[in-house]
């Protein structure tokens, strides 16, 4: 009984140590996502890790940037107070000013 454990925890530790190897080599193929940190510049890769060009990046750009105003709320969506309610009024005025003046920085 105790080579059955034995071999049972031995073949445990191999396969542990298969899986942190695993884990720890880099995915060979990336997808670029939108939400995902870094600008869409950056993102303009192909399957290989080379940069676009062309075509191929103007398209890329394209996609990337309109998926990425999508997803992110527009200051009407974010126009709320500590509880959850809607703006109104001054308060809201305020904060629509506010919140466009940063996000035409941020560009």
């Amino acid at each position: 009984m105790k080579k059955h454990c034995s071999l049972a925890a031995f073949a445990l530790l191999i396969g542990s140590l298969h899986f942190g190897v695993a884990a720890a080599e880099p995915a060979k193929n990336p997808a670029p996502a939108a939400s995902a940190s870094g600008s869409c510049e950056d993102k303009a890769v192909d399957k290989n890790g080379k940069k676009l060009a062309g075509a191929a990046k103007a398209s890329f750009l394209k996609k990337c940037e309109a998926e990425a105003k999508a997803a992110a709320p527009s200051c009407e969506d974010k126009a709320v107070d500590k509880n959850g309610k809607k703006l109104a009024g001054a308060a809201k005025a305020s904060f629509l000013k506010k919140c466009e003046a940063e996000a035409k920085a941020a560009k």
